[in-house]
């Protein structure tokens, strides 16, 4: 539990009622610049949870950037209850170079639990699970599909808690998607702690893509009021339960060639339905993309030049009572009519 009394967090202090950043070093770059994992620590006055929200674990997904930026300007922070630890850039390395990886090619989110001695990307995940994650009771971990891909707002849980479900059903993303944890992933590391971690996805990697953004901010904001974090002032709840799924598939390519699409994310497909087509670049040939199974398409590629068995279509599978279009267009109708957190912007 966080709020009442101080809080430590890499040595620093921060007292209850005020919000400080901590600068935790990390490493030192070959020309001597010193790299740090920048925490943002908002302490409420009031007791209640201790929760994490990160971004950039993988350095070139800037989506979740953003909505870390967004959160922290928001007015609900103001009368906290609790603590909330900020990690806009996690892999600051990666960020710099554009990059979804560390310096020595590792996956930092296929790093964890990390050791203080092992490499760079061992020393990162060390770092951020000891003074980050084990810190929480809860914790948000941002992300978005790689370059060249864009997936469709969804968050995703490990199926054993009942809890975590609530709170992904709190945060109101069009789909929740129940997976098995990866080894050396963040969440599997803080499931070793007994901590709970919703994975949201949405967009592109380098890019911003506001309704994914808008999506986020919103439904950290719920999960907040969810746990008695925030006031439910200015907090809209979503209307219609997200559509769930316990499975997906990538439909891969069956050819190489340029790629044209005649389906996207949000889309839902039946079993033989024609998702696009692949040409040769004389447009002698011509190769039909179908789906093998029916289901919701929550992520594709963006890229027209593919290659044979590269993924092209992310697709989960879905109840057939289920009217994903329906809900999508429900809560992307009432993102719309919410106010913009920063109403001088508009990206």
């Amino acid at each position: 539990m966080g709020g009442a009394g101080p809080f430590e967090i890499g040595g620093v202090i921060v007292v209850p009622g005020t919000r400080q950043t901590v600068e935790l070093p990390v490493s030192v770059l070959s020309d001597h610049t010193p790299v740090t994992l920048s925490a943002h620590v908002v302490h409420g006055r009031r007791v209640g949870p201790t929760m994490f929200v990160s971004a950039a674990v993988h350095g070139d997904e800037v989506i979740g950037v953003e909505i870390v930026r967004r959160l922290l300007r928001t007015p609900n922070l103001n009368n906290l209850k609790g603590t909330l630890i900020a990690v806009p850039i996690v892999n600051s390395f990666g960020f710099m170079n554009h990059s979804r990886y560390l310096p020595d090619r590792r996956d930092l989110n296929r790093s964890f639990p990390g050791s203080a001695e092992g490499s760079l990307a061992a020393r990162l995940a060390n770092l951020f699970l000891k003074e980050v994650v084990m810190r929480s009771s809860i914790g948000i971990d941002l992300h978005s599909a790689a370059i060249h891909r864009t997936n469709l707002p969804q968050v995703r849980v490990s199926p054993s808690k009942s809890r975590t479900m609530e709170l992904a059903e709190a945060f109101g993303a069009p789909l929740i998607l129940t997976s098995g944890v990866r080894d050396g992933s963040l969440r599997q590391a803080a499931a070793a702690h007994n901590i709970d971690i919703l994975l949201y996805e949405a967009g592109e990697g380098l890019r911003f893509d506001e309704i994914g953004v808008r999506t986020g901010v919103s439904g950290i904001l719920r999960v907040m009021h969810k746990l008695g974090m925030v006031s439910g002032r200015g907090i809209t709840q979503p209307r219609v339960l997200p559509i769930q799924s316990s499975s997906s598939y990538w439909q891969r390519a069956p050819a190489g060639g340029l790629l044209r699409t005649f389906k996207t994310t949000g889309e839902e497909v039946s079993r033989g339905d024609i998702l696009g087509m692949i040409a040769d670049p004389f447009g002698e040939a011509e190769t039909e993309i179908t789906a093998h199974y029916g289901g919701l398409i929550i992520g594709r590629t963006n890229l027209p030049i593919v290659n044979e068995g590269d993924g092209l279509f992310h697709i989960a599978k879905i109840k057939s009572a289920d009217n994903p279009v329906a809900t999508i267009d429900h809560l992307a109708s009432q993102l719309e009519a919410d106010p913009l957190f920063d109403e001088d912007e508009i990206i």
